[in-house]
């Protein structure tokens, strides 16, 4: 249904012109947090902060983060791509450039940004390119996108720490991207907080040992 035309590579992003068009209209969710209680939409408490965080299969990666003292939501979503809130098929398919991520909603009096990013950092592999893992697409890639120029320095301040670190342990360069949000678009409802709901259910990350 949603094939890709023999230009564009497995492994490789569309242009906006070769994405899916997708819709002018959200997908509808239950806005509470099933583990938190929290609203996983704005508006959120003003000492919060936000970043979209993308590690691989989104599952297991929200837990990861839900799981942080000072975290006040999280939610599974859909970003750095073109489709206009695309579907979970649609992402899947490798034709709306997205990547499945993680919105973090956070407290930085409790939880420093950079304490956020270890995080990130010893719970996946970012060094895989556009896998993670077994599981293999333009969607599992490593990426940091950041509402705020603070966090985007932080953020390749970061990288630049952890691939020291990688390189001494024999690990090849970080492709982790680091981009400012231009769109978050939440995933649908069954998405959200997926291993609470199902915790037999699949969770594919693996970091590398290394820590930040």
């Amino acid at each position: 249904m949603f094939g890709r035309p023999n230009e564009i590579r497995p492994g490789e992003i569309p242009s906006p012109q070769q994405a899916l068009p997708g819709r002018s209209e959200a997908i509808q969710l239950d806005p509470v947090h099933m583990v938190l209680g929290t609203s996983m939409v704005a508006p959120f408490p003003d000492d919060c902060e936000q970043v979209v965080l993308g590690l691989g299969c989104f599952w297991g990666a929200e837990r990861k983060f839900w799981k942080l003292a000072g975290v006040h939501t999280t939610a599974v979503g859909y970003a750095a791509g073109h489709t206009q809130n695309p579907t979970y098929q649609e992402v899947c398919s490798g034709m709306t450039g997205h990547n499945e991520v993680v919105l973090v909603v956070f407290r930085p009096a409790e939880l420093s940004f950079d304490a956020l990013l270890s995080t990130f950092w010893e719970s996946h592999n970012p060094t895989q390119g556009m896998r993670q893992g077994n599981d293999q697409g333009t969607q599992y890639r490593s990426g940091i996108y950041c509402y705020e120029e603070s966090h985007r320095q932080a953020a390749l301040d970061s990288l630049e720490l952890y691939q020291g670190r990688l390189e001494a342990a024999g690990f090849p360069a970080i492709t982790t991207e680091v981009l400012p949000v231009e769109h978050f678009y939440y995933a649908e409802d069954y998405h959200q907080q997926y291993l609470e709901k199902n915790p037999a259910g699949y969770c594919g990350l693996g970091g590398t040992g290394v820590t930040c």
